[in-house]
């Protein structure tokens, strides 16, 4: 029953869930299964749970993060038929285990495609005309494969976000350079905004709003490093070629 507690938290924790959240669904399965008096303490980086006095707390280290809300959804879906009693601890367990399994997100390809689009479309939103829309569409691509790319390459995701943000950057200015585009502002900010860590910024806010300071302080910081990378990048490219 502990297992099946750290494991659905684990889940939603390492799928970009809100951590007053997971605590409340480790709670609430925890006395479905019948052990009224847990506590957990959830922190970006780690969860701790204990049933009673008597037990030494669990500790499960999450190490890698990433947005899967589907993930998220399908937990809560276990934990509320494990409190209407429509599953054993056996069958709650394969479940997870099931989910945990599950291949993060979308394909690559897919991931690339809405990347592209979206910031075609975002730049086009700004109030550039169509004429910037298919070198924003090939910057955002570009820059969002470099992220993944040079994420595998360097494992520290700010070097990967920098890095990326810069070839936008460079990208943006060669092809108003060549005349494929009119406005590099416009492109470099549209092509950016898949980059942008808005579900953070957002867990973050509710984290803190909910009195979890440590973890909203953290996401934060996070948020900040991510827009601070973006931000980065961008300026040596304009220190270089402005």
């Amino acid at each position: 029953m502990i297992a099946i507690c750290l494991l659905a938290g684990k889940i939603m924790l390492q799928s970009g869930g809100e951590t007053y959240r997971v605590e409340d669904t480790m709670k609430r399965m925890a006395a479905a299964l019948g052990l009224p008096h847990s506590h957990s303490y959830v922190v970006p980086t780690g969860i701790f749970f204990s049933v009673d006095a008597t037990e030494p707390a669990k500790l499960i280290r999450i190490s890698e993060r990433t947005t899967d809300l589907d993930k998220v959804s399908e937990v809560n879906a276990v934990s509320r038929r494990i409190g209407q009693g429509q599953l054993t601890v056996q069958e709650a367990h394969e479940l997870l285990l099931q989910i945990e399994r599950k291949p993060s997100g979308y394909a690559y390809a897919v991931q690339l495609a809405a990347a592209a689009l979206s910031s075609a479309c975002f730049t086009i939103m700004f109030g550039r005309g169509w004429g910037d829309f298919l070198p924003a569409l090939i910057c955002g691509g570009t820059g969002y494969a470099a992220v993944i790319l040079f994420h595998r390459w360097v494992r520290v995701k700010f070097f990967a976000e920098l890095t990326a943000s810069f070839v936008i950057g460079m990208l943006a200015f060669l092809l108003v350079y060549i005349g494929a585009g009119f406005e590099r502002d416009k492109i470099i900010i549209g092509s950016v905004m898949p980059l942008v860590p808005g579900l953070l910024i957002t867990n973050a806010v509710r984290d803190l709003m909910a009195g979890h300071l440590v973890s909203g302080l953290s996401k934060g910081a996070e948020a900040f490093l991510t827009a601070f990378a973006i931000g980065t990048g961008i300026a040596v490219v304009f220190s270089l070629l402005m």
